[in-house]
């Protein structure tokens, strides 16, 4: 779906003028154009990608993306969705890639191909500053909210199954609203990726637990089965992986778990 776009209009008087005195000039950088990669996103899970005060979407996924369309010679447009529409979007060839702080599940895997992983979070459980919630055990009967369509979703429903611990799942659009539901009362705590928590938890004061339980997969970019992008997206990240342009992006915008 990658689409190309003309960096020079031609003004259509002057292009039949300057042909009709034999000059090749003027068609001289008419032919140049720059092709469009279009990718998909979700603005709602800082640091990766969120909206900053004038709009506009920053993070660091953000800045990985451009420097792929960089490298590999696209114009970036960026689409900002629900994260539970992603796939779908890829499926349906609206997009032709999904960067996002996606991880490379198995079940994901099925419908859509995947980069080789760029980053691994891993996943807390955030809750009020001084909560009595502290492991996996004392959140039987609680209520836990989750991201939609996330894999801390699927990694929620996994610890009730596997663990044998029985809490209340509440699924909500996006990471702002488990926030605000864990400042209201309505929830008791909020599975998150863990870079996403230790923002929040900075930002608002706020108590949490790393999740003891299996690692989940890492984070990596996503795009419809079959896509050519694949293999030139991989070169790209393991050019920025070697040069330490990689972790000098993390060190920009990932907190220190320290």
């Amino acid at each position: 779906m990658i689409k190309k776009k003309p960096l020079i209009a031609l003004f259509a008087t002057s292009a039949l003028l300057l042909g009709a005195c034999g000059s090749d000039s003027s068609s001289e950088g008419a032919s140049e154009e720059k092709k469009v990669l279009e990718m998909g996103t979700s603005a709602e899970f800082a640091p990766f990608e969120s909206r900053n005060p004038e709009g506009e979407i920053v993070g660091f996924d953000i800045d990985l993306a451009n420097h792929i369309a960089d490298e590999l010679g696209y114009e970036l447009k960026i689409t900002d969705m629900k994260f539970d529409g992603l796939i779908g979007a890829l499926q349906n060839d609206r997009v032709d890639m999904v960067i996002a702080g996606m991880s490379a599940t198995e079940s994901r895997r099925e419908n859509v191909d995947f980069s080789t992983e760029y980053n691994h979070s891993g996943e807390m459980f955030v809750t009020l500053k001084g909560s009595e919630l502290t492991t996996l055990e004392s959140l039987e009967g609680k209520n836990v909210g989750v991201q939609l369509g996330t894999i801390q979703e699927e990694g929620a429903k996994s610890i009730i199954a596997d663990e044998d611990i029985n809490f209340e799942l509440k699924a909500l659009d996006d990471s702002g609203a488990l926030i605000q539901e864990i400042l209201s009362g309505r929830i008791d705590a909020a599975y998150m990726d863990k870079q996403v928590a230790l923002g929040y938890i900075e930002a608002q004061d706020l108590g949490a637990f790393d999740d003891p339980t299996t690692a989940s997969p890492g984070m990596a970019v996503a795009f419809p089965k079959g896509s050519d992008l694949v293999e030139e997206v991989n070169s790209v990240l393991a050019e920025m992986e070697e040069s330490g342009e990689l972790d000098e992006l993390k060190k920009e915008w990932l907190t220190d778990e320290e």
